[in-house]
């Protein structure tokens, strides 16, 4: 498989540099996920947990719509997957692999527009904890929960196939 991730910029203004570091994390779990059948996307990591790469996916689609659109937009919407059910983005036994990757594919491109049109210094909407957040904290916020969820991606991928690699 080709690689289709971009490096990010060694050097460029902050918005460039966060949005890059950003898109190519976002690519990287697509690159962990890419040639796997259904069952391999679905295979869990190790008893208890629950965590497999089409539960990254689908956990990251309500982490983007989260932050991008309910807090940073400030939209009404509901989440994706989350529920009162803990970690009910994981529990993956029916879910078809491409209309996940669908979902989670539309969702990015809904929050980079979201992000396109915000500065960087303008502070979002109250979160569900009190709390006031720039549109900065949150793509640092997004590029450290990417980074996190694509080591887990990374240690999946090689117990399912063997394939290693940034």
């Amino acid at each position: 498989m080709t690689d289709p991730r971009v490096d990010p910029p060694a050097a460029g203004d902050e918005r460039e540099l966060l949005t890059t570091f950003l898109d190519w994390h976002r690519e990287t779990l697509a690159v962990k996920c890419a040639g796997l059948t259904e069952e391999q996307l679905r295979e869990r990591s190790v008893p208890p947990s629950t965590m497999s790469l089409l539960g990254l996916v689908r956990h990251m689609t309500d982490v983007e719509r989260y932050w991008f659109r309910r807090v940073l937009e400030g939209a009404d919407l509901p989440a994706v997957y989350w529920s009162d059910v803990d970690d009910v983005e994981f529990d993956v036994a029916e879910v078809s692999a491409d209309e996940a990757m669908a979902v989670w594919r539309a969702e990015l491109d809904a929050c980079r527009k979201v992000s396109e049109n915000t500065p960087v210094d303008a502070l979002a909407k109250v979160d569900r904890r009190g709390s006031y957040h720039s549109h900065r904290y949150i793509l640092i916020h997004m590029i450290e929960e990417y980074a996190r969820h694509n080591g887990h991606a990374d240690l999946l991928r090689e117990r399912l196939d063997g394939a290693t690699g940034e």
